[in-house]
Order: C-alpha cells, then structure tokens, then sequence
C-alpha cells in the first residue's frame, strides 16, 4: 500500500439538526452502513508533546471494533482537508494501550462521540454527536465531496477545518470550562 493510498479527504460541516441530514441522505438514497454506535477515543502524546505539537493524532478507538490509526500531513483546501491516514485493527483495546504507555505514550485526551456511518455516492458520510454538538463529515474524493454536500442541501453549512480536538479546546476557552477531557459526563448540565 502506498501513502496515496492512505490519505484521508474529508470535510466536516456543523449540522447542529442531525435529523435534517438524516432526512436528506435517505432522500438522496444514501445507504446506511453502520447504525449509532458510541466510540470511546484515546488520544496520545509522547512525553515530550512532539506528536500533538507537530499536528500529528496517535488514537487508540473503541466502537464496534478496536482501531489504532496515526494521523498527519495535514493540508486544507476550500474547506476540505486532505491528510495521511494509517489505520489497523487491533484485537484488545486494554492490552494496545498497555503497549502504547509502555513504549512512553500518555493519554493527552479522551473524547466520545456517537457516530452513524452511510455511504452516497461513492463517499462516506457519517454523523457525529459530540457532547459539545453533531457535525457531518464526508470522505471521499473532493469532487465527490462537493456532489454529496450539494446532493444533501449542505452548502450554506459551516466547514471546520480543525478537528474534534481543536473545536473542543475552542469550546473549553469559550465558556471557561476546565475539564481535561470531552467526555458527555464533563459536559453534562452544560449549555453549549
């Protein structure tokens, strides 16, 4: 395989009303995938901060499987973001991050989400409830990107370029919270 292989084209748009999205994907004929499942995500560093600094994700993920991917390279046009993506599956999620904090990997950051996963028009669209709001991404090529963002009515939607991580500590430094992690309990009683 090669890193061509490997990257990783997508675009995340805030769609506070998932219901909507929802509506308009299966009127678009969109296939589901994957119902609403929750991930758990861990998030590492090495103990100097060289990953996070350096734009780069080492995350260990719980769904319905157990994902460790690495994430960098990162490069942004017309809103969507295009980067190298190395993902494997993994058969215990315990015993990977024993190996990870052995080879001096810390856990910088938890974060959970729900996700649903379908597919239209040869892209991937999922959607994410976070606690601190649902966002729609879809990977596949930009053109297609583009189709599958007019195709659901999404044009007017506002494209993040950062990730889940950056919107959180956004979301952190805007309402003054102090929590570590962006978990639902953390933001439980909150209004974002």
């Amino acid at each position: 395989m090669n890193a061509g292989e490997l990257r990783e084209v997508e675009v995340k748009l805030h769609t506070p009303d998932l219901a909507v999205v929802r509506s308009a994907l299966l009127a678009a004929g969109a296939k589901l995938v994957k119902e609403r499942v929750f991930e758990r995500n861990l998030r590492y560093d090495s103990a100097d901060g060289k990953l996070i600094a350096r734009g780069e994700v080492l995350r260990l993920r719980q769904d319905a499987a157990v994902k460790l991917t690495h994430k960098s390279d990162a490069s942004v046009e017309s809103g969507i973001v295009s980067r190298l993506e190395a993902e494997v599956i993994v058969s215990d999620f315990d015993t990977m991050h024993l190996i990870l904090r052995r080879l001096g990997f810390h856990v910088a950051l938890i974060y959970e989400k729900y996700r649903a996963t379908y597919e239209l028009l040869g892209a991937e669209v999922v959607l994410d409830e976070l606690p601190f709001g649902n966002f729609t991404e879809i990977e596949g090529a930009a053109e297609t990107i583009e189709r599958v963002v007019t195709a659901l009515g999404l044009g007017g939607c506002q494209r993040m370029t950062g990730s889940y991580v950056d919107i959180f500590a956004a979301v952190k430094a805007r309402l003054g919270l102090d929590a570590r992690d962006c978990t639902f309990e953390a933001f439980d009683g909150i209004d974002v």
